[in-house]
């Protein structure tokens, strides 16, 4: 390296799992992730004594750690722990990935090595749904799409609700410092928004999403529905003071 040459900023990704009483599915997204040459954390938020002793027994395992929560706070919640652990433990930034084994893990080097890419931008899983998605849920979700749409005055961000994506960990700890985010299940969505008003660009990759049949779900139709309904209101308001900046910005 010469002496004018500027050496290339660190990369320290970490994988952060938010996990409550994922005991049967957790194991083989850890086991995904160090296939993957990842280190992760593990979030146990309150998770009751099943689930407990077996992220304990994952922990004890080479690149594992554990975070764990005396109470459940929430997905939002638990992800909020997980990135002020990370930015203690020096990483750059967070990998998230959801516990309950409805995403590829064998995707994690391609959305790092685009986070690499582009390391100040969000690297937002598209989902690629297969038979086994409720239909439920994917109508609901693309009302979620509309609303994020009208919120952002853009359709950079293609999926707002996907539990898999890798943050810049520093604008992200910014944003926490200055404004409340949901702590449910309402972070995905209000957090990626929220980084995008700040200016921080968001890249999508598609992946490919399964819901297993004997998966633990911990949405709750009405309360969730209910939750993010009045997020969806919140970023309203919050769109319509921002309108003027949001109008001027340089589509990518």
């Amino acid at each position: 390296m010469s002496a004018t040459a500027v050496p290339a900023p660190a990369f320290r990704p970490l994988v952060v799992i938010p996990v409550f009483d994922h005991e049967a599915a957790v194991g083989a997204v850890v086991d995904g992730v160090r296939a993957a040459g990842q280190e992760c954390l593990l979030v146990d938020d309150g998770s009751g004594a099943t689930c407990a002793a077996v992220l304990a027994d994952l922990a004890r395992g080479d690149g594992v750690r554990l975070l764990r929560l005396d109470a459940n706070q929430g997905k939002g919640g638990a992800m909020l722990a997980g990135f002020a652990e990370a930015a203690r433990l020096g990483a750059t930034h967070v990998l998230q990935i959801d516990a309950d084994g409805q995403h590829e893990t064998g995707d994690i080097p391609r959305f790092l090595a685009a986070a690499r890419a582009n390391p100040a931008a969000v690297i937002n899983g598209a989902p690629v749904y297969d038979d086994s998605v409720p239909k439920g849920r994917l109508y609901g979700r693309y009302l979620t799409h509309v609303w994020v749409w009208i919120n952002t005055l853009s359709l950079a961000i293609r999926d707002s609700m996907c539990g898999f994506r890798v943050y810049p960990l520093a604008p992200v700890l910014e944003l926490i410092a200055a404004e409340p985010i949901g702590r449910r299940m309402d972070f995905d969505t209000e957090i990626i928004v929220r980084l995008f008003w700040r200016g921080v660009p968001v890249r999508n990759l598609e992946t490919a999403v399964h819901y297993p049949r004997d998966g633990v779900s911990h949405f709750h139709a009405w309360r969730d529905n209910l939750r993010i309904s009045r997020m969806h209101a919140r970023l309203f308001f919050g769109m319509l003071a921002r309108l003027p900046r949001l109008l001027t910005r340089p589509r990518p």
